[in-house]
């Protein structure tokens, strides 16, 4: 039935430079947000590499997202979506008691909330009440920059961020370079460069929903698919024609191919909204780069492939022998 809510978000994350939609695992500068008397402090900048979310000027987002176990519990109603991601909005007893609910798995969430929605040159920083912890979380892309700066968030941000939350979901938990392109919710464009689409040269999905609404999200292939032979290692994201969701990401609704229900940008380059349900949509788009598809018969058994007699991805004897009964 696909992911209704924000059941389940969790591991990695991606980030936004000026002049490039990219992430990596290396932090350059971080301005931490303090405040007095709301239960957060000013952090000193991280060791390099110590965080999901952290940016570097490079041509990628790097995508582990894992849709497991994770509830909202109300937050989108008392918490987040009325306060945004700004200091008040995190110093909240509604924040506190939903965070406190799965401390581990939110921490995940939050780190890919901010990344999708603050500035790159901003962070939130978090001092929970019940155990004394601070947790500082990196901004990235700004998709969202009325809800970041605590403004309730608004429909187009809904959509915006719950599409880069389904954009990154991978439950391989594994970190896959990808480009995200796209408007945000100012409508401006996501900056990619020429190299960007050459480097990452097969288109994958389209990516939208609302997790704020529970209306679910869904995923579609971008007038691509994969091979027989083929697989990936992004379970969410490009699947052979016809195919129902993967069993691995059961959580995002598959819509067939993306032009049965997208409307492409005048280049051609991403989708600008697209409709299920007779509800519209502000997608995000994903390539990914053509040595990051899987083949039966390279010798390496890799996620996404099985065991079997045959030379196709869902059996392929070359790469993970025969199946152990």
């Amino acid at each position: 039935m696909g992911f209704t809510s924000f059941e389940g978000l969790r591991n990695g994350m991606g980030g936004r430079v000026a002049g490039r939609s990219v992430v990596a695992w290396v932090l350059t500068t971080v301005l931490a947000v303090s405040a007095t008397g709301c239960g957060v402090e000013e952090l000193p900048p991280e060791e390099p590499g110590s965080a999901p979310g952290t940016v570097e000027q490079a041509l990628v987002e790097n995508n582990g997202l894992s849709l497991n176990g994770l509830s909202l519990n109300g937050l989108s109603l008392n918490g987040l979506s009325l306060n945004g991601l700004s200091l008040n909005g995190l110093s909240t007893m509604d924040f506190a008691t939903w965070f406190n609910g799965n401390p581990a798995g939110n921490e995940q969430l939050m780190r890919y909330m901010v990344t999708c929605a603050v500035p790159a040159n901003e962070s939130r920083t978090f001092r929970n009440p019940s155990t004394g912890l601070v947790y500082t979380w990196q901004g990235g892309m700004g998709l969202a920059p009325d809800w970041a700066g605590g403004a309730p968030a608004t429909l187009v941000e809904q959509q915006v961020i719950s599409a880069c939350l389904a954009a990154h979901a991978n439950n391989y938990g594994l970190h896959v370079p990808i480009s995200l392109l796209g408007r945000d919710s100012k409508e401006v464009t996501i900056p990619f460069s020429s190299e960007e689409i050459k480097t990452f040269a097969r288109k994958e999905s389209c990516f939208f929903g609302n997790v704020f609404k529970s209306e679910g999200l869904f995923a579609g292939n971008d007038r691509s698919a994969l091979a027989s032979d083929e697989s990936s290692s992004r379970p969410c994201g490009l699947v052979g024609f016809g195919s129902l969701s993967n069993a691995s990401c059961s959580q995002v609704q598959r819509v067939g191919q993306c032009e049965q229900h997208c409307t492409l940008d005048p280049n051609g380059t991403f989708y600008t909204q697209c409709t299920v349900n007779g509800v519209q949509y502000k997608p995000l788009t994903t390539r990914i780069r053509p040595q990051d598809i899987n083949r039966c018969g390279d010798g390496v058994c890799q996620q996404g492939e099985r065991c079997g007699f045959g030379i196709t991805a869902d059996s392929c004897l070359l790469d993970c022998g025969t199946c152990v009964l």
